[in-house]
């Protein structure tokens, strides 16, 4: 059996090996490496994939999230409401902005952000929603775009995780996630679903006076050179990156599609157990995506099933291991601890197993059943 990897970025070049050379050699015959050809071409695919009316490449993700809420014109002290239970990122960018995150908790069945949880946290201050479509599954839109008309508050989708994931609304008419709210955000990251070779980001949008202010954002606030309308930052997709994720679009279904097989198995080789909860997945398996395959280990040391694993070669993560609202960069007295009982239980109890398109049945056999030993 063919070593286990988290995530087997080699097995992938080596499937689109020629493809991505040649797109590579052109780059370099062409030394165009910044906003060049590759970089328009894989912007106008993207939008054509997406079904959104503008793709604004840029550095990477947390830069689309920082951008895309610096297109929002929020003033400082504005408060965010965004989960609790997610990477840093999130939060990060709120902070950098001098806004104000106000962290709420989860659904345990999603991992996604709770509706219920969001309306409670709304007061006047609030000027924003940012849902993560954590794992690869979608959030719940059609909920939270009524909560944000209803007080008047811009929906930012953080689909770092999700991309090519489809949520169908509740008049069953569909969308591409991140393409949603007023804007959308994700990362290239090379162990993405799109993933680059090396960092990479997009913001999205249907709103057209929004995408232009964003685009002379990632440009130094420029739309003619040297002349600086709009206070901006240095954030712009390379052509060596743009080069690569034209090729990878073309297999994002298909590497969406091989990750979903992965889950179906490690869900029928999982399910039933007393101490492992599998991933919740909508009827509609097109709202999963699959970044990650994540249990929840009940009753048992997650950590030491993490060890176990580690010592018989199969990798694994726990993502994350401390809630948002418990970092030190983030904490304050504002917060109780009572208002995140599930992502405070989430954090003890999550363990990610690899998850990628190379991902055989044999590994997956192994892997279930190496868990199945260590649990009994």
């Amino acid at each position: 059996m063919k070593k286990i990897q988290m995530v087997d970025l080699k097995g992938q070049y080596e499937f689109i090996k020629p493809e991505v050379d040649t797109a590579l050699q052109k780059v370099l015959e062409t030394t165009s490496f910044i906003n060049g050809p590759a970089v328009r071409e894989f912007q106008t695919d993207l939008e054509n994939y997406l079904g959104v009316k503008h793709a604004i490449p840029c550095a990477n993700g947390t830069d689309a999230l920082q951008i895309a809420l610096m297109g929002l014109k929020l003033k400082p002290g504005d408060e965010i409401i965004t989960a609790d239970f997610t990477f840093a990122a999130t939060v990060e960018v709120i902070c950098l902005l001098n806004l104000t995150p106000v962290l709420v908790d989860v659904d345990p069945k999603t991992f996604n952000i709770e509706i219920g949880e969001i309306e409670k946290a709304i007061t006047p201050k609030t000027k924003a929603i940012i849902p993560i479509h954590l794992f690869g599954q979608s959030a719940p839109m059609d909920e939270i775009m009524e909560l944000a008309h209803k007080h008047q508050l811009y929906v930012i989708e953080d689909n770092a995780q999700g991309i090519g994931a489809t949520y169908t609304h509740k008049d069953g008419t569909k969308a591409k996630t991140g393409t949603i709210g007023h804007v959308g955000a994700t990362s290239f990251f090379p162990s993405k679903n799109l993933g680059a070779y090396g960092d990479g980001g997009a913001i999205f949008t249907n709103d057209d006076d929004l995408a232009h202010f964003i685009r002379g954002i990632v440009n130094h606030g420029m739309y003619t050179r040297y002349y600086h309308d709009v206070v901006g930052v240095n954030s712009r997709l390379d052509s060596m990156q743009a080069a690569v994720l034209k090729i990878k679009l073309q297999y994002l279904d298909y590497y969406n599609e091989r990750r979903k097989e992965a889950s179906i198995n490690y869900t029928r080789l999982l399910s039933g157990h007393p101490n492992i909860i599998t991933p919740y997945r909508n009827s509609d398996c097109n709202s999963h995506v699959f970044h990650q395959y994540t249990l929840r280990i009940l009753n048992c040391d997650r950590d030491a099933l993490v060890k176990f694993l580690n010592e018989n070669e199969i990798p694994c993560g726990v993502y994350y291991p401390v809630p948002l609202h418990a970092q030190k960069a983030y904490t304050h007295d504002g917060y109780d601890e009572v208002n995140f009982s599930v992502t405070n239980q989430l954090v003890q109890e999550v363990i990610s197993l690899p998850m990628h398109s190379e991902l055989t049945l044999c590994q997956v056999e192994y892997i279930t059943n190496k868990i199945k030993e260590f649990l009994g």
